[in-house]
């Protein structure tokens, strides 16, 4: 398998709110992306939600945002665009990928 470094595979996890469907398939939701190296830009994302149409919303959402110009642009679409109940659950897993992807981008310097 080819592996392209130019990219890095990155994830972040939140507790998902009672009353939700993916509830009972996943105890916490997560946020992967596919995020280049070199501009921090979000290539690919998907979310743990109970649709796959979900999953791919958010990965629409966060398509083409740069994580570092930081995370404000994509918890105000978030806000904006996503009316779930998994709301606060989706801002938390984003603030916790933003976290991740510090820490890998300080330990590579």
């Amino acid at each position: 398998m080819e592996f392209n470094a130019k990219t890095m595979f990155i994830a972040g996890h939140a507790r998902l709110p009672q009353g939700m469907a993916a509830k009972s398939v996943y105890e916490t939701l997560t946020i992967t992306a596919e995020v280049d190296v070199k501009y921090g830009v979000i290539l690919k994302a998907s979310a743990t939600l109970a649709t796959e149409h979900g999953s791919d919303f958010i990965g629409r959402l966060l398509r083409g945002t740069s994580l570092r110009d930081g995370i404000d642009e994509q918890i105000e679409a978030i806000q904006a665009y996503y009316k779930g109940k998994a709301t606060n659950a989706l801002i938390a897993a984003m603030k916790d990928l933003d976290l991740h992807y510090k820490q890998v981008m300080a330990a590579e310097k």
